[in-house]
């Protein structure tokens, strides 16, 4: 495994980070397809067994059990000390009034749910999950501060938002002497790149960690077109993001992978990691895995390393997308 700093902070990452969306009861939540805690531990502990110590979860995955599912685990495999446990806020979490959003009153209320669900006394990356437009961004930096302040959260980090907003952020914590954003945790693969615009140039220039989620295009980009699986034909946020209108396009990118992935006999999923890993903005992709293979795919992207001329090849069928991920 290898291992590189967070941003320009001095916190050690594993290149991989676990996505544990897919770790929860079945029952609970918007994932009817994610895996129960019998299930779920194989794989936590076969990511640690790897040498990952990055791990990321959210409040709202699985109605809050995926925080109680990996929390469990995380302290039957490794050491606290060892990890790096990263949560999300923003989504709503109950039907009250103050049951969701970036209000002082819903962080600080969320912070100690999520800490209770994962049985920790810190987070070490607290993350929002999406933009609040309904609070002023200064009272959420300076709750997000005081969770810091007080030893409950070690660094902070944002998600999904436009670069002016990321930017609007930043500048009112610089402003008042509060804790910054120290990594973006955006959509970004081979089948949407919208990132590259303007997101992957700021990070890039302020020195924040990029950890991107979907790296593989909820697995299109691993299978043929117009295969399906059991998630895909019922996962309504893939369909959200993926059924685009610039098919013809989309369908040239899957076929590249593939072209690249057998001229190489490796996996699709390898070739479609190697060319995220190469990004130099680029931290850690956010895998996730429900199949063993899946976590073995992803270490040996590690060692991929695509030639320029693949790299083209792969990029230069895509077209300009809307915007997607980015809006609450």
């Amino acid at each position: 495994m290898e291992y590189v700093k967070l941003g320009r902070t001095g916190l050690d990452v594993s290149r991989l980070c676990l996505g544990c969306m897919s770790y929860g009861v079945p029952e609970r939540g918007m994932a009817p397809w994610s895996l129960n805690e019998e299930q779920s531990r194989p794989f936590i502990q076969k990511a640690v067994e790897a040498g990952i110590n990055f791990f990321d979860t959210a409040n709202i995955y699985s109605d809050g059990t995926s925080e109680e599912i990996v929390g469990r685990a995380l302290k039957d495999f490794a050491r606290r000390d060892e990890i790096v446990l990263a949560t999300k806020l923003f989504f709503r979490m109950n039907d009250g009034p103050n049951g969701a959003g970036l209000s002082r009153k819903a962080i600080m209320n969320e912070i100690d749910n999520s800490l209770m669900r994962l049985g920790t006394d810190y987070v070490d990356l607290y993350q929002i999950h999406r933009w609040d437009h309904t609070t002023p961004i200064e009272e959420t930096m300076e709750a997000l501060h005081d969770v810091v302040k007080a030893g409950k959260v070690r660094y902070i980090g944002a998600s999904s938002m436009y670069a002016w907003q990321f930017m609007k952020a930043q500048h009112t914590a610089e402003r008042h002497g509060w804790t910054k954003f120290v990594s973006m945790q955006n959509h970004l693969n081979l089948l949407y790149r919208e990132e590259e615009r303007e997101m992957l140039p700021l990070c890039l220039d302020e020195g924040v960690g990029v950890i991107p989620w979907s790296p593989l295009a909820k697995g299109r980009l691993t299978r043929d077109w117009n295969e399906q699986t059991a998630r895909s034909e019922i996962d309504p946020v893939g369909k959200a993001f993926y059924e685009s209108t610039m098919v013809e396009a989309d369908r040239q990118v899957v076929e590249r992978v593939a072209e690249v992935a057998g001229k190489r006999d490796i996996p699709r999923a390898q070739v479609a990691l190697a060319w995220l890993l190469q990004k130099e903005a680029v931290t850690a992709p956010i895998i996730g895995a429900t199949k063993i293979h899946h976590l073995e795919d992803a270490v040996s992207a590690l060692s991929v390393k695509l030639t320029a001329e693949e790299i083209s090849f792969l990029e230069e069928a895509y077209v300009p997308h809307p915007v997607t991920g980015n809006l609450s």
